[in-house]
């Protein structure tokens, strides 16, 4: 190295538990929740919210904010992300809801689509396509069965070619969803549904990547490179371009690489600058949220290897249909299948690390009972029997 060349600046090392609780408050799971900006504060702050047609308990976009903030109203849930244009859908980490402010952040996919001869299987007439552009200018927003219909049979996977249409029409920016019917996708004309200011906008693409990576690396706190990647689905050509400018630090956090060896990570500045603190929020987590979508990050932070097994046939599932995980003190100590039957929530499947939990699986399940207006809680199967009696007090306290 010679003189004039400055040494390069020392890599900041975190311990396992620090980058846990890091990870905890960046997810607004750690410290005095934002209640002043709401639901709506909660999506801008993540960035991200995934859709999935599951409901159990409730669907998965709901139990996102209800997971940082508490029992916030669920009609007050679905009016901050569908009202006034707040949000639109796209793809990122899956289908997901955006803050409408990430409009000009996603040009970048947008004109990928565009270059692509299919999107969604099949190519469609540009008559068709028109068509439904020219239906929607003239009517407004519209549902695909609005429009002329979703499917041509009954089979789920038979879309019409007015479906696929204006499925490609939203790929490639041309149509928006703002809101959802009895969940169908309404669908509208971006140039009439975006602010003008944000339709108009058409950052380059490393401008775009550069910005969606720095996001993720603050929705994150500290993250490694396939974390990274993971949280939007970014290819590995896109990431490389934009870390460097992105803002975040690079850090090495203990315990993260294989064998428990250090890995190299990389965290937002503002994560660092002070000491994670405050009160840890007790709750039932759907497995679709952002703390916990990414199973190799879970299991890296928490030590849960957690599956969806919905999709599992009934008899090789370990943990249940909707298994939710228990958060308690900034750990994941356990898992619950809920269900509903008219008031009463039904905890069809029920497994804790330790009984020293018990208490918080009783906090979350009354809590979260209230939420979606059950007045009872009824235990259905219990990994360990021993602790159902202290339970159930708690249930009934």
């Amino acid at each position: 190295m010679t003189a004039s060349t400055p040494a390069p600046a020392p890599v900041a090392t975190l311990g396992a538990d620090d980058a846990r609780r890091i990870a905890l408050r960046a997810q607004g799971l750690l410290g005095a929740p934002d209640r002043r900006g709401g639901v709506r504060g909660v999506l801008r702050h993540l960035g991200a919210v995934q859709l999935d047609t599951i409901s159990v308990l409730a669907r998965s976009h709901e139990l996102i904010p209800y997971a940082r903030l508490g029992a916030v109203g669920r009609p007050a849930v679905e009016a901050a992300y569908w009202g006034a244009g707040a949000s639109f859908e796209y793809w990122s980490h899956a289908a997901c809801i955006l803050p409408i402010e990430e409009w000009p952040l996603f040009a970048f996919r947008r004109r990928r689509y565009r270059e692509r001869t299919h999107v969604w299987g099949k190519q469609v007439s540009e008559a068709t396509y028109r068509s439904v552009l020219d239906q929607l200018r003239t009517e407004g927003p519209l549902t695909s069965t609005e429009l002329g219909g979703a499917k041509k049979t009954a089979d789920w996977w038979d879309w019409s070619d007015t479906k696929i249409a204006v499925e490609r029409a939203l790929a490639f920016g041309d149509v928006v969803c703002t809101e959802r019917r009895s969940w169908k996708r309404v669908y509208a004309l971006a140039e009439q549904a975006v602010p003008a200011e944000l339709f108009d906008a058409e950052p380059a693409d490393d401008e775009c990547l550069r910005t969606l990576v720095a996001q993720s690396g603050a929705a994150l706190g500290v993250a490694t490179r396939a974390d990274l990647l993971d949280y939007h689905r970014l290819r590995a050509e896109q990431l490389d371009a934009a870390l460097a400018d992105s803002g975040l630090v690079p850090v090495e956090v203990a315990g993260w690489g294989p064998a428990g060896a250090p890995a190299a990570a990389w965290a937002d500045p503002a994560a660092l600058a002070a000491a994670p603190r405050g009160r840890h929020r007790t709750t039932l987590l759907s497995p679709f949220d952002s703390l916990i979508w990414d199973r190799a990050r879970t299991e890296r932070i928490f030590g849960m290897a957690h599956r969806l097994e919905a999709y599992t046939p009934k008899p090789k599932r370990v943990h249940g249909y909707f298994a939710m995980p228990l958060l308690a003190g900034g750990r994941l100590v356990g898992r619950v299948d809920p269900a509903r039957e008219g008031r009463t929530l039904v905890a069809r499947q029920v497994s804790l690390d330790s009984a020293r939990h018990v208490e918080a699986l009783a906090t979350a399940l009354r809590e979260a009972a209230a939420w979606v207006g059950c007045d009872a809680v009824r235990v259905e199967a219990l990994q360990e029997e021993s602790l159902r009696p202290a339970l159930e007090k708690l249930l009934k306290g």
